[in-house]
């Protein structure tokens, strides 16, 4: 009976695995069906317009990879940071306990409540208006719990042998992190890092909350400057009744797609770079 019960479940998960990548491959051939057409050096290198045989995504393409830049320099240290300490420095206490268990909790929060603390902190609070600084800090907060957990889950699992080693030839706990645990746990960490990107780079909800544009002719040259972005721009142009425009929302679609594959691409390299350790 529980073998039977087994190959049922098995079946169950196989039928919804393909159920989910027909559906999933009916969507990407949807937008590629009604986007490919309207994809051109003009679209990516001409400003938002009524107009939508004059559009182009410009703007929100500038202003999506300063976002990701600006995220990345707050986010990853910080995050990388407390993973090191959580796993390497903090003790094992009722106190780590419940600082790991909020980590936990506040990755599934949904993500318009980071927009809520970001409009509240850093746009009224801090001053720093519809920048693209304000929308960076709060995209930081909304991936940091994701980069601390994957990043505690690469550190712990190096090997306890390979710090041991280390103390036994008189290393210091610093450099022994520095220089054996964290280039072991580094395509781990790199891995997390990105799919965490990833996340926030596909992210509308908290932009929207804390008022980022819908419609701007220009390009940010400062992290104080207004910006859009991809999602922001093709949440717009959805919206609108004229078919052209949905045509244009497919190809945002496409490029921001292609946006993605790039970085988790580089993910992939960078790890396989870098995973020169012996396996365990």
């Amino acid at each position: 009976m529980r073998y039977i019960k087994g190959k049922v479940f098995e079946s169950l998960c196989l039928a919804a695995t393909v159920i989910a990548l027909l559906l999933l491959a009916m969507l990407l051939w949807d937008a590629w069906d009604k986007g490919a057409g309207w994809l051109s050096i003009k679209f990516l290198d001409s400003f938002p317009s009524r107009f939508p045989e004059q559009a182009g995504i410009k703007s929100a393409l500038w202003g999506s990879i300063w976002l990701m830049l600006l995220t990345a320099l707050i986010s990853i240290p910080l995050g990388v940071g407390a993973a090191i300490y959580l796993e390497e420095y903090a003790g094992r206490n009722k106190f780590t306990r419940i600082i790991e268990i909020n980590i936990s909790n506040l990755a599934g929060v949904p993500s318009i409540v980071y927009g809520i603390l970001g409009l509240a902190l850093f746009v009224r609070g801090m001053a720093l208006g519809r920048s693209v600084l304000a929308g960076a800090l709060t995209m930081a907060l909304l991936i940091l719990p994701i980069i601390i957990i994957s990043s505690q889950e690469a550190i712990r699992a190096v090997p306890s042998s390979i710090r041991e080693a280390s103390y036994a030839l008189g290393a210091t706990k610093w450099q022994t992190i520095k220089h054996h645990v964290l280039p072991a746990a580094l395509p781990g960490i790199l891995t997390g890092n990105i799919l965490a990107l990833s996340r926030a780079m596909g992210e509308a909800a908290p932009l929207i909350m804390i008022g980022a544009l819908t419609f701007i002719a220009f390009t940010p040259e400062s992290p104080f400057d207004p910006f859009t972005a991809l999602p922001i721009q093709i949440f717009n142009w959805a919206s609108r009744p004229k078919v052209e425009f949905q045509y244009l929302a497919a190809a945002g679609i496409l490029v921001l797609l292609g946006l993605l594959i790039a970085m988790n691409a580089a993910a992939i390299i960078i790890r396989n770079k870098y995973q020169r350790y012996i396996k365990w």
